[in-house]
């Protein structure tokens, strides 16, 4: 196969609840080869395992189905291959509903791929394993619901020499998803660090989709965008050498620039000289943005180290409950009234024996999110006090949506408006893992 001169590869979707529009509009006018789908935060696969228990069926991205109803027409018509990680928790369960989807639309012949061998929760509790982000152990995690690896950009790559028209996969690296097709189309080597950290550096920018073109971006002032209701999605043609030009479909909402370049370029990153993942230890210190004209940036340079020999492991485990209650006060010392509410549910909550750790009072508008003190001088005409905590056992938490409710008689008056809510709590750790015990494999399910 020769190797083509650039492909071009559109970011679908930068979370699981992203918009379908943009990733149709790049499919319908955005010539592309390949469009991805990022689909898969920490705790959505956690919270996938626990859907699949309920459903052994369920368990990938619930908006799955309607994206590829809106796409696969469209893609199957112009020859894009599609590449997402919505497999979540059950890779195969997804290949196997798309597949019974697009035979329902009449797109056979199709072929997709599931990516397996990222659930590693057996690896992780047969063995102990220390945390990187906080001290102990895996052992000292109770009740752990989920263990996934984050897997490379192989098996993606592996799945498309395959014949992929589609490419499901579980927990991959963000950047991954765009890396796999470039190793496909450009035959490059899983050891050519400096490739695949200039591919990684590519895949970087596009995989939070919208926040590339403005998205995330905008403010009032600084740095305005116009079109943020229908934002357009960002593609990337990429060359051989690992560089690109970023770009979005003309007529689009949105702004790609230098400026929205750099801060996704950024974004997450904790050392711009080493940003691990499974291919390869990027570098991101030597990249370039140059500007080729409206909402078009190239980007070239970066590089990379050799792979590390341990992947990421992502473990999401229950963590007892969070209860939550609100209630506005409004008029003449509402502020003051909503203090006083806070401070009763408070002593409250210790008369009833509640076992509530972790107990925030915020009163949202003056410190819920920024609690520097240096809010402004005019004092609200209105507010809303949310009490929330975490309690080992859900009676505790469910303590502290009674007592905000019992405000309504038993606290200041012109209380109203109490919503309650009791959640569990999935939480998320991380540890190192051996790279050589993760086999990945590939299921193929034809249309």
């Amino acid at each position: 196969m020769i190797a083509p001169r650039s492909i071009r590869i559109g970011a679908g979707a930068g979370f699981a609840g992203d918009r379908i529009e943009p990733a149709v509009e790049l499919v319908e006018s955005g010539a592309l080869d390949y469009l991805v789908f990022e689909c898969l935060a920490e705790r959505t696969i956690a919270a996938a395992q626990q859907a699949r228990r309920g459903d052994p069926a369920g368990g990938f991205d619930p908006l799955l189905l309607e994206r590829m109803r809106r796409v696969l027409p469209g893609a199957r018509a112009r020859g894009v291959r599609i590449v997402t990680n919505a497999g979540a928790a059950n890779p195969v369960g997804a290949a196997h509903a798309v597949a019974d989807l697009a035979r329902a639309q009449g797109l056979a012949p199709l072929r997709v791929a599931a990516v397996l061998g990222d659930d590693v929760l057996d690896l992780i509790t047969a063995t102990p394993r220390a945390l990187i982000d906080r001290p102990g152990a895996t052992s000292d995690l109770e009740r752990i619901v989920s263990a996934n690896a984050y897997l490379g950009a192989g098996p993606i790559a592996r799945a498309l020499a395959q014949g992929a028209d589609v490419v499901i996969t579980g927990r991959v690296g963000d950047p991954a998803l765009f890396v796999g097709p470039m190793i496909h189309a450009f035959g490059w080597s899983l050891d050519d660090a400096p490739l695949l950290g200039r591919g990684t550096v590519i895949g970087h920018l596009l995989e939070c989709a919208g926040q590339l073109t403005g998205g995330y971006f905008a403010d009032m002032r600084r740095k305005r965008v116009q079109g943020l209701a229908r934002l357009g999605f960002p593609y990337a043609d990429v060359t051989a050498d690992g560089s690109a030009v970023l770009g979005k479909v003309a007529g689009s909402g949105g702004h790609l620039s230098l400026a929205t370049c750099k801060e996704q370029l950024l974004y997450e990153i904790l050392d711009p000289a080493a940003y691990y993942q499974a291919d390869v230890i990027a570098d991101f210190t030597s990249v370039k943005f140059a500007e080729l004209g409206d909402d078009r940036v190239a980007v070239s340079g970066g590089g990379g180290a050799a792979r590390p020999d341990t992947l990421k492991v992502s473990i999401g485990y229950d963590d007892g409950f969070i209860g939550e209650g609100q209630i506005s006060y409004a008029g003449a010392d509402a502020v003051e009234r909503a203090h006083l509410a806070a401070a009763i549910v408070r002593e409250r909550l210790m008369i009833v024996g509640a076992a509530v750790e972790e107990l925030r009072c915020d009163l949202i508008g003056i410190d819920s999110v920024d609690r520097s003190g240096r809010g402004g001088s005019v004092t609200p005409r209105e507010v809303r006090l949310r009490v929330a905590g975490r309690a080992a056992d859900a009676a505790s938490a469910t303590a502290i949506g009674a007592e905000i409710e019992a405000l309504y008689t038993n606290g200041p008056f012109g209380g109203g408006g109490v919503t309650r809510l009791l959640r569990p709590v999935l939480a998320v750790a991380s540890t190192l893992l051996p790279a050589a015990l993760v086999r990945p494999t590939i299921e193929m399910v034809e249309v």
